[in-house]
């Protein structure tokens, strides 16, 4: 336990950090970036792919639609397998955090494996998944731009997104950063850090002594635990940190934080559905030997003391105590991790999922005529953080004859207005990787 503890302090400082940052990301970088250069099966587009994936805090499920959203607005399949390696396996949150504990050389190598694995991915997609529909598809990217709202306008809850004030963008920075992020990856940190307690009290030191001489059967038996489970960048650090303690080689810890967050098995499922079992099968090879290859430099070219001596802090610091600064956050962090999850979990439907009453959201369905809107539910199934849902969400917006949408994450419930069918809405969430039936 005191373990645990001393992990939550040496970290929380730069987990808020880490959110704040990648909610004032969200807020004021213009979302157009994110789509607008990702067209054509080239090698611009795959480095354009993975240089937006390496900061974003996207973690290995909530990337799965937006990737999907990206190629369906025009991106190639390339392109596309570059995001979904890069992002999940690092973000400024994860960067940032994984410096506080494990040190500035595994702070700098997290996003350039990411970025280079990345690379290989997307390469390897263009070169033996060709891409027939890319140009047809880069050809309609505009008009469905114009529609989703990924080029001139945003669409959120209920409208159009259009300029807001430094103050309503940094509000809603906050209540990304701190509500929206800590609802989506909160549980799964404290999920690893009840892991990594778990390994240092009861997994002894002489089983991973028995790899000392053997690092390319340790990253074997990692890469066949990591590939299945689900684990985020920032929720693998302390498992990484206590299976180092332990005696694990640090090319075989960087295989767990590249390969853990980077897939799953929703994410084999879901690729290989929407883009091909040969894609998928591209996109596990790329991981794969981008992960082992990375670790085997380490191990056989970079000087162990890099990796190993920041970990020494961690015992300095549970034998001198901690600071009250570290305390004070770990506090906020436990604060703002129960308000988020108590906000998302705490639902009576379908009392508590009405239309957004927003004024903005009021003023757009006053322009929708009775006679021509109607309002239809959903229930979608798959999604598992408020990235899913936001996607879900433009998806059916998306979708001619939809006037207004909006989407809970915690019911699965769906609804919208508008002249468009059912089944076309389902189609269109369907595309996304998702499943979806009238109510």
């Amino acid at each position: 336990m005191k373990e645990i503890l001393n992990l939550i302090n040496q970290m929380s400082p730069y987990i808020l950090l880490g959110f704040l940052l990648a909610g004032l990301m969200h807020s004021f970088v213009p979302h157009a970036l994110y789509r607008r250069y990702l067209g054509g099966s080239s090698f611009k587009s795959v480095i354009n792919a993975a240089l937006l994936g390496v900061p974003l805090p996207l973690c290995s499920c909530g990337v799965i639609p937006t990737a999907m959203s990206l190629r369906k607005e025009g991106a190639s399949k390339g392109a596309t397998v570059s995001f979904l390696i890069s992002t999940p396996q690092t973000g400024v949150d994860s960067i940032i955090a994984t410096w506080s504990l494990m040190g500035l050389p595994f702070a700098l190598l997290r996003p350039i494996a990411a970025f280079a694995t990345a690379l290989w991915g997307g390469l390897l997609t263009n070169r033996f998944s060709k891409d027939a529909e890319s140009d047809a598809v880069s050809q309609k990217k505009e008009a469905v731009c114009s529609k989703v709202g990924c080029c001139s306008h945003d669409r959120e809850k209920g409208g159009t997104k259009r300029g807001k004030s430094a103050v309503g963008k940094i509000r809603e920075a906050l209540n990304y950063a701190y509500v929206e992020m800590m609802q989506d990856i909160g549980k799964w940190l404290m999920a690893g850090l009840v892991i990594a307690g778990v390994i240092t009290v009861f997994v002894p030191d002489s089983f991973f002594a028995l790899f000392t001489d053997k690092p390319l059967m340790a990253m074997i038996l990692v890469l066949v635990c990591a590939i299945p489970m689900y684990l985020c960048a920032t929720g693998s650090i302390p498992i990484a940190v206590a299976l180092m303690l332990k005696g694990l080689s640090p090319g075989t810890v960087l295989v767990l934080l590249m390969a853990g967050p980077a897939v799953n098995a929703a994410s084999i499922l879901v690729i290989s559905k929407v883009m091909g079992k040969r894609t998928m099968v591209l996109y596990l090879i790329s991981i794969i030997t981008g992960a082992m290859a990375f670790g085997l430099g380490i191990d056989y070219l970079l000087p162990r003391d890099w990796f190993t001596a920041p970990l020494q802090s961690i015992a300095c610091h549970t034998t001198e105590g901690t600071g009250w600064f570290n305390i004070a956050c770990t506090v906020i962090l436990f604060i703002l991790l129960a308000n988020a999850l108590y906000r998302r979990f705490h639902i009576n439907v379908p009392a508590a999922f009405p239309i957004d009453s927003s004024k903005e959201a009021s003023k757009e369905r006053s322009t929708i005529r009775a006679e021509e809107a109607y309002k239809v539910s959903l229930k979608v199934s798959g999604m598992t953080c408020n990235h899913c849902r936001s996607n879900v969400e433009k998806a059916i917006l998306g979708t001619e004859g939809v006037e207004y949408a909006q989407v809970d994450l915690a019911s699965g419930i769906a609804i919208y207005t508008g002249k468009a069918k059912a089944e076309e809405v389902i189609k269109s969430i369907k595309d996304l990787g998702f499943e979806a039936a009238p109510l």
